[in-house]
């Protein structure tokens, strides 16, 4: 099934994880996927080869979300390379796990910008190149904004912010044509959780005990989902948070 044929798709944080089986997921159905990365370009270009590899049409692009030049210049490539965009998926986002009295002001800034102001500033840029017929935007959030998890609570909120706002974008883009939703992922071990020392043996013991499915997820899962919410198979689905976490958090 291409259900993304002919179709542009922007991933941001496509240089690994699930950002990157997002952007594969959707190259898969025939979308032209622009890849966004902000510092691992080495691993963005290696996703859009295994695009390219398999026929497909990759645009790999650095920028910052939390910087709104920089996501200007990237949507001006992107108006360039392709005139228009189908699909946004925000997917960048940053992870520390600290007691609260081990963070600071520059840690808040760091989440904030980054997991909400990113999201707002990608959704905000993204409106003009969207066709006239509409399109859809998929928030990547997580099940932490509903277990707010202890260390973790800057990243919980961020992520909780991510939800309320996915619901009042739904509103706000409707009469666009734009739905927007989420996919709150649960405990799927990726490069970013192993940089934050989550991937241990203990730990991951610890999370698969908490999970009903008895496992942790894999990127591919979370990047179907995205699809799916993506597409026009969830054409009268918009303001919903998909929890993909095999059963964790209820």
């Amino acid at each position: 099934m291409r259900r993304f044929e002919n179709k542009v798709v922007l991933v941001t944080g496509a240089s690994k994880g699930i950002g990157a089986a997002c952007a594969r997921r959707f190259a898969s159905e025939g979308a032209a996927v622009v890849l966004n990365f902000h510092t691992d370009r080495e691993g963005a270009e290696k996703v859009a080869r295994t695009i390219e590899y398999g026929e497909g049409k990759a645009l790999v692009v650095g920028a910052s979300v939390a910087d709104e030049d920089d996501v200007i210049r990237m949507f001006n490539d992107v108006k360039s390379s392709f005139g228009q965009i189908d699909v946004l998926v925000n997917n960048a986002g940053v992870f520390k796990p600290a007691s609260v009295e081990g963070i600071d002001s520059s840690d808040f800034d760091w989440h904030f910008r980054t997991n909400v102001l990113g999201m707002l500033m990608t959704s905000k840029h993204a409106l003009n190149l969207f066709p006239a017929t509409g399109g859809s935007i998929v928030n990547i959030g997580s099940t932490a904004s509903t277990m707010a998890p202890a260390g973790g609570s800057l990243y919980a909120a961020s992520k909780g912010a991510v939800t309320t706002a996915i619901k009042s974008l739904a509103k706000e883009f409707a009469p666009r044509g734009i739905r927007v939703n989420g996919v709150n992922p649960g405990y799927v071990i990726t490069e970013g959780v192993q940089a934050a020392g989550l991937a241990s043996a203990e730990f991951q013991a610890f999370m698969v005990a908490e999970t009903p499915l008895g496992r942790p997820g894999r990127a591919e899962e979370i990047a179907a989902a995205v699809a799916f919410l993506a597409s026009v198979d969830a054409s009268f689905v918009t303001g919903e948070i998909l929890a993909v976490s095999g059963g964790s958090g209820m």
